[in-house]
């Protein structure tokens, strides 16, 4: 398995200034590749934040949901550990880390000269600066309406037939030039032929898949 964990203990912050010693819950940080969706493929250095109140049942990180249970680390920590990766992008993950307000986060990584990506349900209201924002909607808990004008791509989690009506409900309120694709769901047997018959019959939707697990990397 290849994978390059970073420390992410807490820093000093007497000497930072208020926005790097600005604090979230965070449950990881890794430098690995991006598995999913357009960038799959792209060396990425990845910020996984703790919280999330969507509740996928076939959620993968459910250890990340309860943010409680994750160290506070600094804006600084991160964007120290982040430029020190030298990654391609920046990917901002949870749980959902819309919960938290990412303006001075990711202000910091762009003013480190750091490409910011950002994976979100929408379940809660816009807040950042992106270079590109993977839109991945649930039917656990709607969008917030400020996330539709800010999706660079839309990728929804394929596990049932009811899914496939749910991502074209959600491509109907995005710009037509939004990349979409549906991901089949890991551990449902069905969601690759489900999903596969689809994209042969509507050839705007594209497949995105897991490529990481694949890989037997992070």
């Amino acid at each position: 398995m290849i994978k390059i964990s970073v420390p992410t203990t807490n820093s000093p912050t007497a000497d930072l200034s208020p926005e790097l010693a600005q604090t979230l819950p965070v449950v990881e940080t890794f430098h690995s590749i991006q598995g999913e969706g357009a960038w799959a493929g792209t060396n990425a250095f990845f910020i996984r934040l703790g919280g999330c109140d969507v509740g996928c049942p076939w959620c993968d990180t459910k250890h990340s949901w309860n943010p409680k249970r994750h160290p506070q680390q600094t804006i600084g920590t991160l964007v120290s550990a982040a430029k020190a990766a030298n990654p391609q992008i920046v990917v901002i993950t949870g749980g959902e880390p819309l919960m938290h307000n990412l303006t001075l986060l990711t202000q910091q990584l762009k003013a480190a000269d750091l490409q910011v990506h950002l994976e979100t349900s929408g379940a809660h209201p816009f807040s950042g600066h992106f270079d590109w924002v993977t839109f991945s909607p649930k039917r656990f808990k709607p969008p917030h309406p400020s996330i539709y004008t800010q999706a660079s791509e839309l990728k929804v989690v394929v596990a049932t037939e009811a899914d496939l009506a749910w991502a074209e409900q959600q491509a109907a309120q995005l710009s037509p030039t939004v990349d979409k694709r549906l991901q089949p769901e890991w551990e449902t047997s069905d969601s690759q032929q489900i999903v596969f018959n689809y994209v042969l019959k509507h050839p705007e939707w594209r497949v995105s898949l897991q490529t990481h697990k694949f890989l037997g990397v992070q």
